[in-house]
């Protein structure tokens, strides 16, 4: 095998490359951190589960599989996969109506959308579209977090409070909770806000430790030495003894256009989620993260997931930082994480019949308040209205639509955002520094030299077709307020590309100056700048000698015609 070969082969099958380096000391580690990952995953995935509308075991599922699969191809040596808060809702939202009540249509929905992903993480890797995926902006992201947090937290303040709920979107849900508060059961009430003030106080004060599973277990042993069950508590019931069976998801239940919205939802959500994720732990300990690659992670995760009956999973911050934390060295942790959940799916699921359903709430509350980011939303008001706007119209997309219309129209306003900054691009209008051959904006500079019968301009941003037409305008305002003007120069040392809108521009710029008997020079370019404007005819008109110089030596070489 040749040298090119076979650092290919390594680059897509990432085992080879840390159990190459791997060391005999970070098997306790990643030994440890596994035993402690599962220790957190098995009543998060329990809670998400009901959240998703599945069968509790399902959660655990997601995690025992997802790891496993992502361990083979993941770039990242710390990130965890399983069951989120997001796309657990998500699948409640938009299976929910498609199944039509029936629970094993349910089931089969939910799996087929995870193949569904895992099929499309595939595509994206063959056309690397990471870049896309990646235009869901900070600040639309803050504000989908922030409304889905807030949804996911009103879908479980009815467990809370031991009603029924209801509710299609966030303003109904709290509508009909405001309707049933006279029916809560101060029981169920009671141990729901019990668990909750326990795990926040384990937060706070033992980052790191498993506080859910104790907070379970304490729960579990309180339900079955009082017979809370008896009392009217709602608690799990029996979860099935054993391990997943492997098997093809169903195919032919739903169209694709029923299809792919949520299996595209899932997929941008996940991808966000898990690469924000692993970048963060990927800096922290050195290593490069695989932008590309991590679709092949999160790809074999959620084939594994629909294998065994499972719903989409991903990498989340909150289970990564779990792994971290308990001193995770490679993906072998997750390895070990799902052994570890095999063994307590084969002995240990009896234990978790009188598992408090309130408790369970209690979970889901403490583990996605923090989406709500009061400080990151404060931190835009101050510093730029428009992405704190943005963040907003997120917010409330997911609180009217729900998760998935609110994840695809997030990734819809990200790329009008970021359109839109680059429509109102800032120019700037050169002043000669005293003294020197630098030149500066005169709208941030006072103390620059007015340059005399000459506009030299800078656009700072690529010239393209959202706002090739602005530039155009706002030099020919310049121009109306100085109309002694003999030279135009157009700086283009900010400019990193051009397109053929832009190109058209200068082009219409050196016809409207000619037309007015101003001479037109491009200085700055770059050599990718310079080749298309050479393809587009633009030496025929503009000294291209004067394309690759400094605007110090060319209008050094200008003589003052009158002052503007």
């Amino acid at each position: 095998m040749s040298i090119q070969a076979e650092t290919s082969w390594m680059r897509w099958f990432p085992p080879a490359n840390w159990l190459a380096d791997y060391r005999a000391s970070w098997l306790g580690a990643d030994a440890i951190a596994g035993v402690t990952l599962a220790a957190y995953a098995i009543p998060v995935s329990l809670a998400y589960a009901g959240l998703a509308g599945l069968p509790p075991q399902i959660g655990v599922y997601g995690y025992l599989l997802g790891g496993a699969g992502y361990a083979l191809l993941g770039s990242s040596r710390q990130l965890a996969v399983g069951p989120t808060s997001a796309i657990s809702l998500m699948i409640a939202g938009a299976v929910g109506i498609l199944a039509g009540g029936d629970a094993a249509r349910y089931g089969q929905i939910a799996s087929l959308v995870a193949f569904s992903v895992a099929v499309l993480c595939l595509i994206a890797w063959l056309f690397k579209l990471s870049l896309l995926v990646r235009l869901i902006s900070d600040s639309i992201l803050v504000g989908f977090k922030a409304g889905a947090g807030l949804t996911i937290i009103m879908s479980q303040l009815p467990s809370l409070f031991g009603v029924a709920g209801g509710g299609h979107n966030f303003f109904d849900r709290v509508i009909k909770l405001a309707g049933q508060l006279g029916d809560t059961r101060p029981l169920v009430l009671g141990i729901g806000v019990a668990a909750t003030v326990l795990l926040l106080l384990g937060e706070k004060r033992l980052p790191g430790k498993p506080v859910g599973l104790a907070v379970v277990a304490l729960s579990i042993l309180a339900a079955s030495a009082f017979g809370l069950a008896e009392l009217g508590l709602p608690v799990t019931g029996p979860i099935p003894t054993g391990l997943p069976t492997i098997s093809l998801p169903t195919f032919g239940l739903l169209e694709f256009d029923d299809l792919f919205p949520i299996a595209a939802g899932c997929l941008v959500l996940a991808y966000v989620e898990g690469v924000s994720a692993a970048r963060s732990f990927a800096a922290k300990h050195g290593y490069a993260l695989d932008v590309r690659q991590e679709f092949l992670g999160l790809g074999a995760a959620n084939l594994a997931a629909a294998f065994g009956h499972g719903y989409p999973v991903a990498g989340g911050l909150s289970q990564s930082a779990v792994n971290d934390a308990a001193g995770a060295r490679t993906p072998l942790a997750l390895v070990f994480c799902s052994a570890t959940l095999a063994l307590c799916l084969l002995f240990f699921t009896g234990l978790l019949t009188n598992l408090p359903k309130t408790v369970l709430a209690a979970i889901v509350f403490s583990a996605v308040y923090k989406l709500v980011d009061i400080a990151a939303l404060a931190r835009m008001w101050r510093i730029s209205r428009i992405d704190f706007y943005a963040a907003i119209i997120a917010l409330v997309s997911v609180l009217f639509l729900g998760i998935l219309q609110g994840v695809l129209l997030a990734a819809v306003a990200s790329i009008f955002l970021l359109l839109l900054r680059a429509s109102q691009p800032n120019i700037a209008f050169l002043g000669r520094q005293a003294g020197s051959g630098r030149y500066s904006d005169r709208a941030r500079h006072d103390d620059v030299e007015p340059l005399t019968g000459i506009i030299a301009f800078r656009p700072e941003t690529s010239l393209l077709y959202v706002n090739a037409e602005t530039i155009f305008e706002t030099v020919l305002a310049a121009l109306r307020t100085s109309p002694d003007v003999k030279l135009v120069a157009c700086d283009l040392s900010a400019s990193p590309f051009i397109d053929l809108a832009g190109s058209r521009m200068l082009h219409d710029l050196h016809q409207e100056l000619a037309s007015r008997q101003i001479t037109f020079c491009i200085v700055g370019a770059h050599a990718q700048l310079r080749d298309l404007l050479r393809a587009d005819g633009l030496a025929d008109k503009t000294d291209s000698g004067d394309w690759m110089r400094t605007l110090d030596s060319v209008l050094s070489n200008r003589k003052p015609q009158a002052s503007i």
